[in-house]
């Protein structure tokens, strides 16, 4: 089949950019929401590899509000905005036109997870460097963290990815 006929094919299918930006956003939103996290936290065993997980999904936590008067939203939500920022732009940047070509390709699911586990990292350094008064190393090593957790949970942005369009 031309590749020319192929939007007729694929009418009823997202790209697979946006797929995964929006993957981005629900995983942020709701794991890193104030109440998961005091789930995630109160009912989960840091020594069991699924208590792990469900702790180190709630990793991009965001507040409603801050507990620390010296410390804006902004500052104490760094991280998770970075995030979705980062993950949003290397989504759509990632993706070579052949990794497109072929709808639901591993190519689309590595794509979407080697963004993400991307995101992950340089939204942390980022993030790092802007709010804390801590040392270089200290930001690195947090650094390391952020792709962990791009690492382990980028597997579902990658999954989400898969069967869609350029």
């Amino acid at each position: 089949m031309a590749l020319t006929n192929r939007s007729s094919t694929v009418r009823g299918y997202g790209t697979a950019a946006g797929t995964g930006a929006l993957a981005t956003l629900i995983l942020v939103v709701v794991c890193g929401s104030p109440w998961y996290v005091d789930w995630a936290e109160g009912n989960t065993d840091p020594n069991s590899a699924g208590g792990w997980f469900l702790r180190l999904l709630a990793w991009p936590a965001w507040r409603l509000e801050s507990t620390d008067p010296e410390q804006s939203l902004l500052a104490t939500d760094a991280r998770a905005v970075l995030l979705l920022v980062f993950a949003v732009t290397f989504l759509y940047l990632l993706p070579a036109s052949q990794v497109a070509r072929v709808q639901g390709s591993l190519s689309q699911f590595f794509s979407g997870w080697a963004a993400y586990v991307l995101a992950g990292g340089v939204a942390t350094l980022l993030a790092a460097l802007l709010t804390s008064g801590g040392t270089l190393l200290a930001d690195f090593e947090t650094t390391g963290t952020g792709a962990t957790y791009g690492f382990f949970a980028g597997w579902i942005i990658g999954l989400a990815s898969l069967g869609g369009r350029a």
